[in-house]
């Protein structure tokens, strides 16, 4: 194995892909000669050639209806949004076609479309760059969304995607690109979407989290540990499907949960959580679901980003909460 960065995963992610398949295309704003912005995609176009890793004008919309065009016609693409919070700009493709596509045509067309994108705090990014969208993704069905947590899902997991033949929205946490390695297999394999990981067990407490928060639940866990509060942690690695059935059966062990995501209280997929273990789990609980969220404002400017976003203090005293209700 090799030890990879969460953006090394992804570029062998996508080469193995580009050399499985011939109908696999990579494009969108400066990925070709430059890389992208993090260069995720470096050394694709001098590999594949200009006809299947290339540069697009800077028009998300573009980008959208030509990959819509493209899986019409047998095509797997594979485009980039340079930055999830310029996703507007691309929703009436995603929303309005991808993700009907399949239901509209009585199952005769396939949207075999993985759209990726960088997002989330903590690296200090410009307005509009960093903001937690992936509720308004996991709130229309067709779609699936995907949000890796380490290196190892994350080559797993785009592999995975795009293999998929329904569109996936496949979100990188930006600072979880360069921020740790990961023992990673060099040969192609997959992980299941759709699919929640337990990563660490635990009797008192169930932590569910996604994307760089499975790394703050991760260490709040080990300092909780040192109280004697035993936390199990579940990175849901996909929110769109929800594992249920994993989330459930964590809770019922533990007899307590909290929900911890980047995104404001009112966006992201916590409240759905919390609703799918009322529904299911409600008499195996004993303390209410609670959550560990970004406050309901706009995303802050970077000089107030740490004290804007969550992290494993945040969790800790909210675990300490629910285990003292």
């Amino acid at each position: 194995m090799a030890q990879m960065t969460m953006i090394q995963a992804i570029t062998d992610a996508l080469r193995v892909e580009l050399k499985n398949d011939e109908n696999v295309l990579l494009f969108g704003e400066d990925v070709g000669k430059n890389g992208g912005v993090f260069r995720a995609t470096e050394g694709l176009q001098d590999e594949f050639g200009e006809d299947r890793v290339f540069d697009t004008p800077l028009a998300e919309s573009g980008i959208g209806g030509l990959a819509i065009g493209l899986a019409t016609q047998g095509f797997r693409p594979v485009p980039e949004i340079q930055f999830f919070g310029f996703v507007f700009e691309v929703m009436d493709s995603i929303s309005g076609q991808m993700a009907r596509m399949r239901y509209r045509s009585g199952n005769t067309v396939n949207m075999p479309i993985t759209l990726r994108s960088p997002f989330g705090g903590g690296v200090h990014t410009p307005e509009m760059h960093a903001d937690s969208l992936e509720g308004l993704m996991a709130q229309q069905p067709g779609l699936k969304v995907v949000i890796p947590s380490n290196p190892y899902d994350a080559k797993g997991l785009l592999i995975s995607a795009i293999r998929d033949n329904d569109p996936v929205i496949y979100l990188e946490h930006m600072k979880l690109y360069r921020s740790f390695r990961d023992e990673v297999p060099e040969e192609e394999y997959t992980v299941e979407l759709g699919k929640a990981n337990v990563k660490r067990e635990g009797t008192d407490v169930t932590l569910i989290a996604y994307g760089a928060m499975v790394q703050a639940s991760m260490k709040a866990a080990e300092e909780l540990e040192k109280n004697g509060v035993s936390a199990e942690v579940l990175d849901l690695r996909t929110i769109a499907p929800l594992d249920v059935e994993t989330i459930v059966e964590s809770v019922k062990k533990t007899g307590r949960a909290v929900v911890v995501q980047e995104a404001q209280r009112v966006a992201g997929i916590a409240s759905q959580i919390v609703a799918e273990i009322q529904e299911r789990a409600i008499l195996h609980l004993e303390a209410p679901v609670l959550r560990v969220t970004a406050p309901d404002t706009v995303f802050s400017f970077p000089q107030a980003e740490e004290a804007w976003l969550p992290n494993h203090q945040d969790i800790v005293n909210k675990v300490n909460e629910a285990i003292n209700y």
